[in-house]
């Protein structure tokens, strides 16, 4: 059963549970902080002759490593939410289609871990299905290949700019009484503040988690200290810095329990990543290796998770477009 809470947010009367999940990385985000708590790391080509088929085999090896977890199959999953950066979603296409679980493709740039998410939560949730899983991927070399400049031409990154991670979370969920549960979802909408720099992503989609979490709070008539941590995706470190302004000008203040993926996954003083992770794997990764065993262990109670996207492609840019953000937000408990 779903009802509304406020008008953008939607509570789970009879919250889902995570019955398994697991991320999946490549060799820079081992060398990072969260590196030994990541599930499997292997070379960034998984033994296959180009990004885009590794891409799709790390998708594969999360998935199903999240349903061992779970002690399923993939004939007990209803549905599977799955979505990537690659054009029509190739990478969730490809990695998805041995598995014979129906599937339905999502978009939502680097929100789509939260996406895929709430839509796994809600068709549990809402009775629709029994079991459901989230996927959701990106790779360095691939993206590189498709948004920017192959990784022959050497382009110079500015400092604003971030590095795509290479990695991949799954999450399978279902009724259970296994921690944590999905609580609540809020779907975010479009927010276009006239951002053209394709290098500085984490300015063009910070206005959109200031939205998503500003109407989540207002919704549930809580505050931020209601929650031990206040997760976004990956607005690294410019984006990051503007969301806490942005939220403190609508009277908010998440400085003392914010972070964001973007900066958890690298060691920017160690690795040279610039302003942080993205991609649509750095919210995966971080959540399925890092936050989800944390609130399993006790150590965290309630989490926003607000993953973060900018929503461009390469023919917007190309013809001088704006770049949309967008954020979703799922509301975590151990309660």
């Amino acid at each position: 059963m779903i009802f509304e809470c406020g008008k953008y947010t939607r509570k789970l009367a009879t919250p889902p549970s995570l019955l398994g999940f697991a991320a999946v990385a490549g060799k820079k985000e081992r060398e990072g902080p969260l590196g030994l708590e990541i599930d499997n790391v292997v070379e960034d080509t998984f033994g296959c002759n180009s990004w885009e088929k590794a891409e799709s085999e790390m998708q594969k090896q999360a998935a199903k490593l999240a349903l061992t977890k779970a002690g399923l199959a993939p004939p007990d999953i209803d549905y599977v939410f799955a979505g990537d950066l690659l054009n029509q979603c190739i990478g969730s296409h490809y990695g998805m289609r041995e598995l014979g679980i129906p599937f339905i493709g999502l978009y939502g740039a680097c929100s789509t871990m939260a996406e895929s998410l709430a839509m796994a939560a809600i068709f549990v949730g809402g009775g629709i299905a029994k079991h459901t899983m989230a996927v959701t991927s990106s790779h360095f070399c691939a993206a590189e290949r498709q948004f920017r400049f192959p990784l022959e031409y050497g382009g110079v990154r500015t400092p604003t700019a971030q590095w795509t991670v290479t990695g991949a979370g799954a999450v399978v969920l279902g009724a259970g009484e296994t921690l944590p549960y999905v609580r609540a979802v809020t779907i975010g909408a479009i927010e276009d503040k006239g951002i053209v720099d394709i290098s500085n992503m984490g300015a063009a989609m910070a206005p959109a988690a200031a939205e998503t979490i500003s109407r989540f709070l207002r919704d549930t008539n809580t505050n931020p200290s209601n929650y031990d941590l206040i997760l976004t995706g990956d607005l690294a470190a410019v984006g990051s810095e503007l969301l806490v302004q942005l939220l403190q000008l609508d009277g908010i203040d998440i400085s003392e329990n914010h972070a964001d993926c973007g900066l958890m996954i690298y060691d920017r003083d160690k690795q040279d990543v610039n302003a942080g992770g993205s991609g649509c794997g750095c919210a995966a990764t971080v959540l399925c290796s890092h936050i989800i065993p944390q609130m399993r262990k006790g150590k965290m109670k309630n989490v926003l998770f607000c993953a973060t996207g900018a929503l461009m492609s390469t023919v917007s840019i190309q013809q001088g477009e704006s770049i949309p953000g967008i954020a979703h937000l799922i509301h975590l408990s151990n309660e």
